[in-house]
């Protein structure tokens, strides 16, 4: 599967907005980063960057390992986990989703890979 179909999995399914899904693919398949260097690579203000980074902790994507560094956890569960918080935001059931539970399989080696350099 390509990010970029990940990508559109993300924002259809898990409702991340279009920055909110390129941002966790990076700093899921590239590992923990700081949000200048998360600024940089995607070409977004470090403003915008750890707005970012901190509501993809509050949407249960990643957790903050200081006040500016941002580290993605197992996309196997993140994935799962930020689309149940958006089944309770929208009042949606929550019930399997293999489109969702696909992004995390998708995600798993690049994931493992980043933080196995």
């Amino acid at each position: 599967m390509s990010l970029e179909r990940i990508e559109s999995d993300l924002v259809n399914e898990v409702k991340l907005n279009p920055v909110e899904a390129k941002v966790f693919l990076h700093v899921t398949t590239k590992g923990r980063m700081d949000v200048s260097q998360i600024a940089s690579d995607l070409g977004i203000t470090p403003d915008v960057a750890l707005d970012v980074a901190k509501k993809l902790v509050v949407l249960g994507g990643f957790i903050d390992m200081s006040e500016t560094s941002f580290e993605a956890m197992h996309p196997r569960f993140t994935a799962v986990n930020m689309y149940r918080k958006m089944c309770a935001r929208e009042h949606i059931e929550f019930k399997k989703n293999l489109i969702v539970d696909n992004i995390g399989v998708a995600l798993e080696r690049s994931y493992d890979h980043a933080r196995t350099k």
